[in-house]
């Protein structure tokens, strides 16, 4: 087995979660969201957010709008909706889920 590899898939799977979570505090510009991930050591690129972003959009879990820029072109800021609110609300549950069940087997808590 790949240690890397595995750290990766981890990481992956829940990068869309990382991603509600920081828009669920505010608006943000693509860049931003990438800044504030790397400083939570989730390593992103935005060949990988950009995806991310579009279909969490055609989700309908986020929106965007467009404001000027006084350093060059207008950006493109992203919000949680309402839907992405209630959908985060569900995976917060499944994250305390999820982690309480590994902890348990980690404790050794878990057995036959």
């Amino acid at each position: 087995m790949n240690y890397e590899n595995s750290k990766a898939q981890m990481r992956k799977g829940i990068l869309e979660f990382g991603i509600l979570l920081i828009l669920a505090k505010q608006d943000a510009y693509a860049s931003d969201i990438i800044n504030m991930l790397k400083k939570a050591n989730q390593i992103v690129v935005e060949g990988t957010l950009y995806p991310l972003l579009t279909r969490q959009k055609n989700a309908g879990l986020l929106t965007y709008r467009w404001e000027e820029s006084p350093y060059g072109p207008p950006r493109k800021y992203y919000s949680i909706t309402e839907k992405g609110k209630a959908y985060l609300k569900e995976l917060n549950q499944s994250w305390d889920e999820l982690v309480s069940a590994i902890e348990s087997i980690r404790k050794g808590e878990i057995v036959n």
